[in-house]
Order: C-alpha cells, then structure tokens, then sequence
C-alpha cells in the first residue's frame, strides 16, 4: 500500500508518496516528494489511479480564532484535492498527529519533525543520504500525516 500525504496550501502544497515496509514496523521507502503549485497537485492527484493507494490529507481545524483568506483558500484547496482524487482520501487533524508523535497538543513543527527524525533516522548528506534525505519545509508535515495514517489504520504503532 503507498500513502500519499497532503499539506495543502492557498497556493502551494506539500507531498510525500510512502510505502510502508510493514514487516519492519519503523521502516518505510519514500517514492516520491516536493511542493507543487496547486494546479500542479491537482493534476498529480488525478493521476493516481493506484488502487492500493490512498491520499492522507491534513484538514484545518477551528480553535476559535479568527483567521484569513488564506486559511480560506487552503479549505478550498483540500475539497478540490477530494474532489479531484479517484482513490479513497483521509482527512488528518494536526491536533491527532501532535498527540501521536508527541503526546502534547502544544507540541511545535520542530517536535514533529525530531520525533519523524527519531524514528526514521537521520537525513544524512548529499555524501550519505539517509532515509529522509531531501525533506524539507512543508513535506516534514506531509510526511507526518502519511506516517500518522498508516500507524493509525495500518495498526503498526
């Protein structure tokens, strides 16, 4: 099974394409990655036809402050991402993934990024790339929704 996960964006987005070495419970390939313009995504995500996949996508949540147009704009990019995908889509709280990886919902994109990095192993060098070599920016978030969706529905973790 491959899991793509989503962080969307007013205007780019984030992915990260994973497939999950099951017998391995911490072991995973990464197939494929980057930050798209959104018209860009959208055609990638219509060209997953892959039955044994599924598109993990981080949904916003309110927490009763007022936000803008593009916290706006990025809610319309998640139902276009929906509408536009042929294989099943998840939607993933950013509150879930805080609790998951770091058992606090204060819990930063730093947090996030070092527990990824503890499990996973070191990103490495262009010498020595590890695992999570060329990750970066936006796709840590996009690799943490994958990871979250698959210890979750997978029940690795």
């Amino acid at each position: 099974m491959k899991i793509i996960g989503i962080d969307p964006g007013n205007l780019e987005t984030a992915f990260v394409e994973i497939e999950p070495i099951v017998k391995e419970h911490t072991e995973i390939n990464i197939l494929q990655y980057g930050i798209l313009p959104n018209c860009e995504m959208l055609d990638l995500v219509r060209a997953n036809i892959d039955s044994d996949s599924v598109h993990a996508i981080e949904m916003i949540a309110s927490y009763g402050m007022p936000v803008g147009k593009t916290v706006f704009e990025t809610c319309l990019m998640i139902g276009r991402i929906q509408e536009a995908s042929k294989i099943p889509c998840h939607l993933v709280y950013r509150k879930d993934i805080k609790m998951a990886f770091c058992g606090n919902f204060r819990a930063k994109d730093a947090n996030i990024k070092q527990a990824l990095t503890d499990r996973f192993g070191q990103q490495g060098t262009k010498l020595n790339p590890g695992r999570l070599y060329g990750i970066k920016k936006d796709m840590w978030s996009a690799l943490a929704v994958a990871v979250y969706w698959w210890d979750i529905h997978l029940g690795i973790k």
